[in-house]
C-alpha cells in the first residue's frame, strides 16, 4: 500500500467536491483527514503515470505563503520517502 501524504496551504481546505472525485477513483483506497494534512492510500502502484488533482478553498487570506510538502512512501517501508513541495495555488 502507498500513501500520499499532503500537507495543506495555510488557509487552506480540501473542498469536499474534490475529496468525492478523488473516491470514485479505483486505485484510491481510502481518504483521511488530519488538521491540515491529506492522507490518499493507495492499493499499489505500478509503472503507469497517475495524476491526482486536489482542489483547495481558501478560507483565510495569508501573506507570505511557504510550499506545501507531499510525501509519498509504502506503508510498509516509510524509510524509502519521496518529498515535494507545492508553492501554492494558481491566480
Amino acid at each position: 500500500m502507498v500513501i500520499i501524504e499532503v500537507s495543506l496551504l495555510s488557509g487552506f481546505i480540501l473542498a469536499s467536491r474534490s475529496r468525492m472525485l478523488l473516491e470514485h477513483r479505483t486505485i484510491i483506497k481510502k481518504i483521511e483527514m488530519e488538521a491540515n494534512v491529506v492522507y490518499i492510500y493507495l492499493e499499489k502502484l505500478n509503472d503507469e503515470s497517475q495524476t491526482f488533482i486536489l482542489q483547495l478553498e481558501q478560507v483565510i487570506q495569508m501573506k507570505n505563503l511557504k510550499p506545501a510538502i507531499i510525501k509519498i512512501y509504502d506503508y510498509y517501508q516509510p524509510g524509502g520517502l519521496q518529498i515535494s513541495s507545492s508553492s501554492g495555488a494558481e491566480s
